[in-house]
């Protein structure tokens, strides 16, 4: 990442790098963290939509973590209900009253939910839900698709390879994201490309009988929140009747956040399968598998499934709170129509510059994309040229607008954001505009530039 203004001081973020990097990898607990030596960013806390770093720098916060602090961070009704809900204890290798209050929350919002299992994290979720598949339909095999992100574990850690996108007369080779993925994974699964049913079906069609399940994100939460065509995702469903597949809906992202009901209640289908997590309990730790009844109940009766702090008390506390309150009040259209002003706004500054652009998602994950048509895959998105988004995105997060650095990862929107925040984004991201079209306009023609007076880039 690149910070030119550099107006905020770093001083105590990096004097604390050079310690953590003694004590753990990279200086943090998860790669996405590590931002650079010099740029790595450490919290102090965060309040409503916004953070404040070891320096004392404000940031606006359009991350939220990766989208779970959907009524901000801090917030009082959801941290007074967990801090009741310690008071249970913490682990008990038993159940508790709540589970069934929040099972019968998420029965209630998302109607393929018959029954639920609560795990920890959405990749815990997803894996529990890929061996149900597997144990109700006796198949191994599986279908993904390109530029799908699924959690960290090696059964979904798969990409398809950017360079080998250039020839488009052939599908890209899929590699894994990293080293430790064991090469005998590739032969359990097909990958296709996104938005495209006849790909899909050409699959299931040959290899049914050897496939459990598809698994889809209905907007894609790690490729600029690309969704899936209405008549694409109702074709999906479809095949998998069609060929008695299981279809799993990965909404771990999209779960109570595009809707009461997630992306399933906005495009109207019903999954077999679905993942939530991320929404779910405002940042606190916890995630749920729901599915049709005879799938489910595979659970106990030949698939394992469990866990040390699943439906951790504190986590399930939260969690009634949290869904209470988007299904009660209007959080969720607050949160959107923020989306909504904050996407003209944007558009404004973009259109008196002459610069193309489009969104992608939803408005309350959307991704910005600096062409006139947005992208509908992931070959879409990595050949074409985010130079523009990365260096704005240096210059924004510099000036206290904290979004994605990386172009791929969607804009998310609490119910915290209010009008003080819209304005300072729209102010700031102008401001970003404008250095990121001069910094790009003397890197085309050249350092020489600065020799010449009188003559701009």
């Amino acid at each position: 990442m690149s910070i030119k203004v550099q107006r905020r001081k770093l001083d105590k973020s990096r004097a604390h790098f050079k310690e953590a990097v003694q004590h753990l990898p990279l200086g943090v607990s998860s790669n996405f963290r590590f931002w650079g030596e010099d740029e790595t960013v450490f919290v102090k806390h965060g309040k409503g939509a916004r953070l404040w770093d070891l320096d004392g720098n404000e940031y606006i916060d359009y991350r939220l973590g990766y989208g779970p602090a959907i009524l901000g961070h801090c917030h009082p009704e959801v941290d007074a209900a967990a801090r009741e809900g310690q008071s249970v204890g913490t682990v008990f290798a038993l159940g508790t009253e709540k589970e069934v209050t929040v099972a019968k929350l998420i029965k209630e919002m998302m109607p393929a939910a018959d029954l639920v299992r609560f795990s920890n994290s959405g990749t815990e979720a997803v894996m529990a839900a890929l061996r149900l598949a597997r144990g109700y339909t006796g198949k191994d095999n599986y279908v993904t698709f390109e530029g799908s992100y699924h959690g960290l574990f090696d059964a979904t850690m798969w990409t398809a390879d950017p360079e080998d996108m250039k020839d488009q007369s052939k599908d890209p080779k899929v590699i894994p994201y990293g080293q430790g993925i064991p090469q005998l994974v590739r032969n359990l699964f097909y990958q296709v490309p996104y938005n495209d049913a006849q790909r899909l079906e050409d699959v299931l069609k040959k290899h049914h009988d050897s496939i459990a399940a598809v698994l889809i994100e209905p907007i894609l939460g790690n490729c600029c929140g690309i969704p899936s065509k209405p008549e694409f995702i109702k074709a999906v469903r479809a095949l998998c009747t069609k060929y008695n597949v299981i279809m799993i809906v990965d909404e771990v992202k999209t779960g109570f956040r595009v809707g009461r009901g997630g992306a399933q209640a906005l495009y109207g289908i019903e999954a077999d399968i679905f993942t939530v997590a991320k929404a779910v309990a405002n940042g606190y730790p916890i995630s749920a598998i729901g599915g049709k009844e005879e799938i489910m109940r595979k659970y106990g009766k030949g698939v394992a499934h469990g866990g040390t702090y699943t439906a951790q008390a504190m986590s399930l506390a939260a969690a009634e709170k949290t869904l209470t309150i988007l299904r009660d009040t209007d959080a969720l259209e607050v949160i959107a129509n923020y989306g909504k002003a904050m996407q003209e706004g944007m558009h404004k500054v973009l259109t008196k510059r002459g610069i193309p652009h489009s969104f992608t998602g939803h408005h309350s994950m959307s991704g910005l994309f600096f062409s006139a048509e947005a992208p509908t895959t992931y070959r879409n998105w990595k050949l074409s040229d985010y130079t523009f988004y990365d260096t704005m995105a240096g210059y924004l997060i510099d000036m206290g607008v904290m979004c994605e650095p990386d172009s791929r990862e969607p804009w998310f929107i609490s119910s915290a954001h209010d009008q003080k925040c819209l304005d300072e984004t729209l102010q700031k991201f102008e401001e970003a505009v404008d250095l990121t079209l001069d910094e790009l306009a003397k890197s085309r023609h050249g350092e020489d530039n600065k020799l010449m007076p009188g003559i701009s880039g």
